[in-house]
């Protein structure tokens, strides 16, 4: 659960955003902006946390005053390999902050640093990944918990939807495309695994929250509302005219992604007693409109 340090909201002197060129790092510097808060977004071409003066880069555009948010990284992190790149990312990110501790630090880590079996999850279930994601994320957050000795925070957000998503996993991003090329939308088997879904924009919103409270701890960005892929398949079919085809297609095998998966969210309505997430039929719509205009 989080602690805030500030009990009323308070703008940092500045925000600095590592990874501003991404689907949730962008997203995030808008959300900042909205919300008036000064704020410095650095893109690969700024700092980039693998080139050999990466963390020299980084260390020196950073303040003892400014308020930190690391959201760079290889997403999704597959591979063995790919996830020593966002590692030594991480390292980087971590020589900096060693030399220029920044007043407040806000990792946004994943839910896949759960155990698969977890349910129902909270910010007290056991991290226990079974995936190379998963591990990524929960060694980032143990590298970051060890090198950094300010107020830390992490936020772990669920599988992410949004008009900008770079991504075509398994769920509604993937299932948009595909009605937008004019393919069938595949679910595997028939779909009734239950998962919970956010808008970019939401989690954005609860990172700004932490930033203007200093808070310090764990928190989930779950809705804390669970539907099933046969479920958001057919809202995103009946977006489309005429109306695309929803088709079952035999199951990969034994997927993390393809298993139950549901959230208490009371630490977050503890945490942040009046948000209120979009919820997701409204959402895919808003992110229906907005893909169609791009």
């Amino acid at each position: 659960m989080l602690s805030h340090q500030f009990s009323t909201p308070t703008a940092p002197g500045r925000v600095v955003v590592v990874g501003a060129g991404g689907f949730v790092g962008s997203t995030l510097v808008k959300q900042l902006g909205l919300a008036k808060v000064p704020v410095l977004g650095l893109t690969r071409k700024e700092v980039d946390l693998l080139a050999d003066d990466g963390a020299k880069r980084l260390r020196g555009v950073l303040r003892p005053d400014d308020g930190v948010v690391f959201v760079s990284a290889v997403a999704p992190a597959k591979t063995a390999g790919q996830m020593m790149t966002n590692l030594r990312m991480a390292e980087a990110a971590c020589a900096a902050f060693a030399a220029v501790q920044p007043a407040h630090l806000l990792y946004i880590s994943s839910d896949a640093v759960y155990a698969d079996n977890a349910n129902p999850v909270t910010e007290r279930s056991p991290v226990a990944p079974s995936t190379t994601h998963g591990m990524m994320h929960a060694a980032r957050e143990l590298m970051l918990r060890s090198e950094y000795r300010g107020p830390l925070a992490f936020l772990r957000p669920t599988l992410i939807f949004g008009a900008g998503d770079p991504h075509s996993g398994y769920g509604p991003n993937r299932f948009r495309r595909q009605a937008a090329n004019g393919e069938p939308i595949t679910i595997f088997g028939e779909g009734e695994e239950k998962r919970d879904h956010v808008a970019v924009e939401d989690v954005a919103r609860l990172a700004v929250r932490i930033l203007l409270h200093r808070s310090v701890g764990v928190l989930n960005a779950v809705t804390g509302v669970a539907t099933s892929f046969h479920d958001i398949a057919n809202i995103v079919a009946a977006q489309f005219s005429p109306r695309a085809e929803v088709k079952s297609v035999p199951r990969p095998g034994p997927r993390p992604h393809l298993l139950h998966r549901f959230f208490d969210i009371t630490d977050l309505h503890k945490s942040f007693p009046d948000f209120h997430f979009e919820p997701l039929a409204d959402g895919l719509a808003r992110v229906h409109q907005e893909s169609s205009v791009r």
